[in-house]
């Protein structure tokens, strides 16, 4: 018993390093979002931001120029059939043309793709002469250099480029929409709209949490204050000429197309490069005639590991590769995004500390309680961080309340309290996974295109189609 005394000595440093480390990041974060808050409901009080209400059958109306959409797709023979139908559906204007990247070695996919297209003479199979996988850039690469060769064939040109994923169910009205926004700006993304799945509320659930506020709020302010719209790869656009333009800036840096081969977030990091480059950038919340959001609707991954795995490729490329390849801008506002982008390693050792520190604080009880050691009282400057950190987690408990609720409904509203565990250690693990898979791109390992699975379409079950 002798050694207790020691070991307890040594929880109390550890508890109290633990304490002044989590709770100043967390103050530092509370601020940081705090200020997203209050510019939030200014711009509402002020009537600068809201949600306009499309009149009925604006998802007919002509595209504003011709719209090409490019879908790379990869062992995606279970969803990609009924997106190219489903895409095909919603959107009839004769000005699209639906561009599909498959590969060689993926038949499945290639037929599954055939079998969606039916006969309709919109749809372009471009099979990628390269054996997969690449990575998505490639694949995107390739579906430009389609592009190109059918421009320079028809002698007409596109005004659009929209890219989609094959897991995506597109909203009717939300070519329309971005074909007549890029008729002012250069690049436009829409919303993402995760579809709730009842056999995993938790984990699939926490990311309708974050979407409904990340795009219901953070992206919205983003656009108010005129700041970069990274692009999420889905659901967004680019004037043809913008697109052009950074084409050949990725040529003369050696590459073979607007997107960065060796990039896991290639997508984000085009809309962030519009923006440095001078580009008008917009994000577009509009909802339609019956009050749907015109989103793109996706399952994400249900399964804890795939969760970690795709956040994880988003830490690598987003805050990692990006910190790499886009450096720091000296403008104020776009460092704070760019900060705000890359606190996904920070986050994850934050929260790793936090809970850590829970486990030793529960171990300090327990010694109390037992009579083995003497509660001390708690340093004032640690016990005003501590208050203003719980704080400002009730606050950000409403404040995802509220978005979940605005767009899900009460019950995943209240369920959105209880996912927060869930969501902050898919943090912490995916932040440990992607740390590791950029220290092996440092020693020189390649990249590759770590994809999630996709078994189900969202339009194979639910009764959502175009009208």
């Amino acid at each position: 018993m002798t050694i207790l005394p020691q070991v307890f000595d040594w929880l109390r440093l550890v508890e109290y390093e633990l304490l002044l480390f989590a709770a100043f990041w967390f103050v530092l974060g509370a601020l940081d979002e705090f200020a997203v808050d209050l510019l939030f409901v200014w711009f509402r009080l002020t009537g600068r931001i809201g949600e306009r209400t499309l009149p009925k059958g604006a998802e007919q109306a002509p595209l504003a120029g011709r719209a090409a959409v490019m879908v790379p797709a990869w062992r995606e023979d279970a969803v990609i059939g009924e997106m190219i139908a489903h895409t095909l559906r919603a959107w009839p204007q004769h000005d699209m043309v639906l561009y599909v990247g498959c590969y060689r070695n993926d038949p499945a996919t290639l037929a599954a793709a055939m079998a969606g297209a039916g006969d309709d003479p919109r749809v372009r199979l471009i099979v990628n002469d390269r054996t997969g996988p690449t990575t998505k850039a490639d694949c995107l690469n390739r579906l430009y250099a389609a592009v190109c060769a059918d421009e320079a064939r028809s002698g007409q040109a596109f005004a659009a480029v929209i890219l989609h994923d094959a897991e995506d169910m597109v909203h009717p009205a939300a070519l329309t929409a971005m074909s007549q926004a890029l008729v002012e700006v250069d690049f436009v993304q829409l919303p993402v709209r995760p579809m709730p799945q009842p056999h995993s509320p938790w984990v699939a659930g926490h990311y309708s949490d974050e979407f409904a506020e990340a795009h219901g709020k953070a992206m919205v302010v983003r656009d108010a204050i005129g700041a970069a719209i990274p692009a999420a790869g889905v659901g967004c656009g680019f004037a043809r000429a913008t697109l052009s333009q950074l084409a050949l800036l990725r040529m003369d840096e050696g590459g073979k197309g607007p997107f960065a081969s060796d990039c896991l977030t290639e997508d984000y990091e085009l809309g962030v490069l519009v923006y440095r480059s001078g580009g008008k950038s917009r994000f577009l919340r509009l909802r339609d005639a019956s009050g749907d959001l015109v989103a793109t609707r996706a399952f994400f991954p249900s399964k804890f590991e795939a969760a970690i795995r795709q956040k994880a490729r988003w830490i690598h490329g987003i805050a990692l590769q990006g910190w790499d390849r886009l450096g720091w801008s000296n403008r104020p506002l776009d460092m704070w995004m760019a900060l705000r982008d890359r606190h996904g390693p920070l986050t994850s050792v934050v929260l790793a500390a936090a809970y850590i520190l829970i486990l030793v604080e529960f171990t300090l009880g327990l010694a109390w309680m037992a009579g083995w050691a003497a509660s001390e009282p708690v340093d004032p400057l640690v016990r005003t961080l501590i208050a203003i950190s719980f704080a400002s987690f009730l606050w950000r408990a409403i404040w995802r309340f509220g978005f979940t609720t605005r767009e899900y409904g009460l019950a995943e509203g209240a369920r959105s309290f209880l996912r927060i565990p869930m969501a902050n250690w898919v943090a912490i693990l995916a932040g440990r996974r992607a740390l590791k898979a950029y220290v092996r791109t440092l020693r020189g390992e390649l990249v590759h295109w770590d994809k999630t699975h996709h078994a189900v379409h969202p339009a194979s079950t639910t009764a959502w189609i175009a009208p």
